[in-house]
């Protein structure tokens, strides 16, 4: 993470989250590091559905594809972006290897990664399988998915 919030400074770019599942585990390994204040704008933990449509989601769009779906993590990832201004917006959904009674559907062990790039109006997706029955270790699988992929996105995205 310490490359990621170099690079951004770096681009003088910001970044924002969006977190259900994984509970601002991005945004606690973003400010982990030092000077992240200047490229870090806002994290949200949205939970619950009602959490997630206050914020911006919309909720025909969860009614559609479930709240378990890429097209919630790309609105995730979108409406946080704009929220706060940022370049970048990270919006995560998915299950860590547990049934949830409010929202049945959808399989136990998929997180939907999402990575919107505003500036040039492009989503970065990944489904990700989760591999460990422990949560901690399924959140930090999601980490490092995220890391590899704005690594990438911040490599070839010059200015």
């Amino acid at each position: 993470m310490k490359n990621i919030v170099e690079l951004l400074i770096e681009k003088n770019k910001k970044i924002s989250t969006m977190e259900s599942c994984t509970g601002g585990a991005i945004a606690n390994y973003i400010t982990n590091i030092p000077d992240a204040s200047r490229v870090f704008a806002f994290s949200a933990v949205t939970y619950s559905n009602e959490y997630k449509i206050k914020m911006g989601v919309s909720k025909e769009i969860i009614d559609k594809y479930t709240v378990y779906s890429m097209e919630v993590a790309n609105e995730m990832a979108k409406v946080i972006s704009f929220y706060t201004n940022s370049n970048y917006g990270v919006g995560i959904t998915g299950k860590l290897k547990k049934a949830d009674e409010n929202n049945m559907f959808g399989e136990d062990d998929v997180v939907y990664l999402s990575i919107y790039d505003k500036d040039h109006d492009k989503f970065y997706n990944e489904k990700i399988r989760l591999k460990n029955e422990e949560r901690n270790e399924n959140k930090n699988q999601i980490l490092e998915e995220t890391i590899n992929i704005l690594n990438n996105i911040l490599k070839k995205n010059c200015c």
